[in-house]
């Protein structure tokens, strides 16, 4: 009975672009009384694995979190999976914005003590005893009350990509740190003011208004289904997105699209950027928001540090990195020390709020977009010779082309082809069908998109 994964990620995303078929990403919560979770755990995995669903799941005595991807076709097959057990009957599964087949490449699976790490000692507590659900237009509408404290429940990488418009945003690293600094910053006020607070997609917000309530505050919502809900509702509905920027999903996608706003900048040079990474050294791994400019120059790295340690033999790397566990410090991002721009700490702060009006310049916008055409996707990644190969679906490009290389991962990079094999040969063209590899200055992704600009 297998309970566990066989395969590398690097062989799954063959295996997914081999299958050919369409990939949903999807979220769901479910808080629950669960006698045996791990007796559950592994009920879910046989029934999962048996889908080709992949993901990252949390099970614990008091519920499910879950985020994952499956093949469109076993949809159906996955939703009767899971309404076997009652309290999952009817529940709402939240369907990513943007959609990418390589969001999830594994299948994990896990047993924690809780689905929403909270460090609350208190049997007191009903995480039941929730706050009031609000839709996409009622969230609207409070939001525009004076007597409304809107509150950001994520943590500051992910609001600082991404936010509703006159939200606090907690300077936290974890949703544990959130729940007593509320508190006591906003104690004066459980009386006379509407608390209300979003996430994600919900999970967050359903046991910290619970929690909020627990401590006496008397008028506490919640956005139902969080941003990703929200989003859907405000498209199907016509509705003003008061959400602005990015959303940060904690997949390999690192960020969903919701507005053109541009509300964060490049740790490193402080340029209008919301594009996360992780430092292509190993034994680093460091998220942070770092733009086309600087991941050439700093070949996708942190720090100058990290760039030397990645032209270090692979053998030398791994001793260095033997031993040393990352943990949560990789999300440290905008504070690590070894980012030379620092974002305004202050824009994070409790009582601080974004200025009400987009129309007054409050946010950044986008650059014009480069005119292009698409050429093809990212199939592997040679790291020694630091070679990427690509499978030519459209079109065609040549040498002394200019192609830009785009994924959530690598961001934007472009250059000028000045030599490429096609399909092992030497050639000067490349055309649909082909398969071609040229030497790079930064490492691609298997969902990275390959496109020519066009003049």
């Amino acid at each position: 009975m297998q309970l566990y994964n066989t395969l590398s990620a690097e062989e799954r995303a063959i295996m997914i672009d081999d299958a050919g078929k369409q990939r949903l990403t999807l979220s769901f919560y479910a808080y629950a009384q669960i006698s045996d979770p791990t007796q559950f755990r592994n009920e879910l995995f046989l029934a999962w694995n048996a889908l080709e669903v992949l993901g990252r799941i949390y099970v614990a005595s008091e519920g499910i979190n879950a985020q994952l991807s499956l093949p469109a076709d076993n949809f159906y097959a996955f939703k009767d999976s899971i309404e076997v057990y009652d309290f999952m009957k009817g529940i709402r599964l939240n369907i990513a914005v943007e959609q990418d087949d390589h969001s999830f490449l594994k299948l994990t699976v896990k047993v924690r003590d809780k689905i929403v790490a909270d460090g609350l000692v208190d049997e007191t507590f009903d995480v039941t005893n929730i706050g009031i659900h609000l839709k996409a237009k009622e969230f609207n509408e409070l939001l525009e009350d004076p007597n409304t404290i809107v509150v950001d429940m994520r943590n500051h990488y992910e609001s600082e990509i991404g936010h509703f418009t006159k939200a606090i945003k907690p300077d936290v690293d974890t949703f544990r740190e959130s729940l007593p600094i509320i508190e006591e910053q906003l104690a004066e006020h459980k009386q006379d003011k509407k608390l209300l607070m979003y996430c994600t997609g919900g999970i967050r917000c359903e046991k910290a208004s619970a929690y909020f309530k627990h401590k006496g505050f008397e008028n506490v919502y919640q956005l139902e289904g969080g941003i990703i809900e929200y989003t859907r509702q405000v498209k199907a509905e016509g509705l003003e997105s008061k959400f602005i920027g990015k959303n940060f999903v904690f997949d390999h996608r690192l960020g969903e699209r919701i507005t053109d706003d541009i509300v964060s900048q490049c740790h490193q040079c402080g340029k209008p950027c919301d594009v996360h990474t992780n430092c292509v050294n190993e034994g680093c791994h460091l998220l942070f928001i770092q733009c086309e400019e600087c991941a050439t120059a700093m070949e996708g790295c942190c720090s100058a540090e990290c760039v030397s340690v990645i032209h270090l033999p692979e053998e030398e790397q791994k001793a260095i990195r033997r031993g040393i566990k990352n943990g949560n410090k990789i999300f440290k991002k905008g504070k690590s020390d070894v980012l030379t721009f620092k974002n305004n700490e202050e824009t994070h702060g409790i009582f601080v709020a974004d200025k009400p009006s987009r129309s007054v310049g409050t946010t950044i916008k986008k650059e014009a977009k480069i005119k292009k055409i698409y050429i093809g996707k990212g199939t592997h990644f040679f790291p020694k010779p630091s070679i990427g190969q690509f499978l030519i679906e459209e079109n065609e490009i040549k040498i002394g082309d200019t192609i830009l290389i785009k994924g959530t991962t690598t961001g934007e990079q472009k250059l000028v082809i000045e030599e490429m094999l096609v399909n092992d040969l030497a050639q000067e063209k490349a055309v649909s069908g082909d398969t071609c590899t040229f030497k790079l200055p930064f490492r691609i992704r298997l969902s990275d998109k390959l496109y020519k600009i066009l003049d």
